[in-house]
């Protein structure tokens, strides 16, 4: 009996999708859509008035996912109507899965228990990759390509290449995932993964949270890449029954030990917090090599920078101090969950205290919206991008780089190595 040839984790989920053994990189075919996920921004405003001109109904309403999450609170007319547009279609529809100002759409997903290993998902997201933690392939899509897979419950794709990135050691005390991500793109550039998956693995990849995984994924739309990956592991499967996922699989899903691909290594013992400059993440350096600049703003915010084990980096660098005088720091929980989990623990009573100002759990100034920044201001934030305007002023000069050193830096009032600040003791009146 002929054996396939060895098959990389998207490979084999590509071909459980589209009902094959195996495919190869380079294969266009067709798969079956098992969940199909868009926000306020992407989908009801833009899709319904094509589904009514094609007068088609939704394949699947159940696999359906509607997410409010960016123009929540509403904050003018605008926003208004586009937010009511979401929320009649979805009662028109009778949408079964609609989360309404509960967070942002890529942390709403899996804490609703909608991801598991095996899936093949899309949203209508440039960072939907971010599912691809959990063992799932997903990635983005524009709003004709979700209009075809609303109608048929399919959508064709080339079989990606897929670039191997290793990390051996274990991340040092104040760095994290996002600088893990920084320094990669960094090194590869913007298109260094262009419509390849990008697969996560090694010691250090095992030894991250969800959490923490859920980053490495969701950046790899800044690689370019279709989608990220981590291959599902004990920890996949207790963190998933936590949030209601029951009799996960995860030994299937794993990439062959021959399977084809591009491999880089790198040592997470050495690496260093990261900063990346203005305006791209692919500028980014070891924050050691960045002069010491002042900064106005701290944001502590968005997918892939306010999740529960964010906030508890942030805790961990403020907790007992303030914030310098002139830095405004603002923290936006990335999910109503993780803002509920954190008032518990104690960690959003001690960002209050250090001065922070408390934002709703929604995409907000990630997405330009919300509480414009003062022009020319410059700012250190935690999100995943930072082209000119993407915190909403054109003139604003957005640093980025992990909760901790987001953190470090608004209490010191300059970009700071946060391994300064946590090293320096419980007692450094300096901090």
């Amino acid at each position: 009996m002929r054996h396939p040839p060895p098959q990389t984790l998207a490979q084999k989920l590509i071909a459980h999708a589209s009902g094959r053994g195996a495919v190869q990189p380079g294969e266009i075919v067709t798969c079956k859509v098992d969940l199909a996920m868009f926000h306020d921004s992407s989908g009801p405003r833009r899709l319904k008035p094509m589904l009514a001109e094609l007068g088609a109904p939704i394949w699947d309403r159940d696999r359906v996912v509607l997410v409010i999450d960016h123009y929540v609170p509403e904050a003018d007319e605008e926003a208004r109507r586009i937010v009511r547009i979401a929320r009649d279609w979805a009662r028109e529809q009778s949408l079964r899965h609609v989360y309404d100002s509960e967070g942002i759409c890529h942390v709403v997903l899996p804490q609703h228990g909608h991801l598991r290993p095996g899936l093949f998902a899309v949203g209508a997201d440039s960072h939907a990759g971010t599912g691809g933690a959990f063992g799932a392939y997903m990635f983005g899509v524009g709003a004709t390509e979700m209009l075809g897979v609303l109608v048929t419950g399919e959508i064709w794709v080339r079989v990606p290449q897929t670039l191997f990135l290793r990390w051996s050691g274990r991340l040092a005390l104040g760095v994290t995932a996002k600088d893990m991500m920084l320094a990669t793109i960094g090194r590869f550039g913007l298109n260094g993964a262009q419509y390849q998956a990008v697969e996560y693995c090694g010691e250090a990849v095992s030894a991250l949270s969800m959490n923490e995984r859920m980053t490495l994924a969701n950046m790899s739309a800044e690689l370019g890449a279709q989608t990220g990956l981590v291959a599902p592991d004990d920890e996949t499967r207790s963190w998933l029954w936590q949030h209601g996922v029951h009799d996960v699989e995860v030994e299937r899903w794993h990439s062959d030990e021959d399977a084809p691909g591009t491999r880089h290594n790198f040592d997470a013992s050495t690496l260093a917090p990261q900063i990346a400059l203005p305006h791209s993440p692919a500028r980014s350096r070891d924050v050691a090599d960045i002069e010491p600049t002042p900064v106005q703003v701290a944001y502590i915010g968005a997918c892939t920078g306010a999740k529960l084990d964010d906030l508890r980096a942030a805790a961990r660098v403020l907790a007992g101090y303030r914030v310098e005088s002139g830095v405004r720091l603002l923290v936006a929980p990335a999910s109503v969950r993780d803002r509920e989990a954190a008032e518990r623990e104690g960690i959003l009573r001690r960002l209050e205290e250090a001065g922070a100002q408390l934002l709703p759990s929604a995409c907000g100034l990630c997405g330009g919206y919300g509480q414009p920044l003062p022009d020319g201001a410059t700012v250190i934030a935690s999100i995943a991008r930072n082209p000119k305007g993407r915190l909403g002023s054109a003139s604003a000069q957005v640093f980025l780089g992990s909760p901790y050193t987001v953190a470090a830096s608004a209490l010191r009032g300059r970009i700071t190595d946060p391994r300064e600040v946590l090293w320096d003791g419980e007692t450094d009146s300096t901090r």
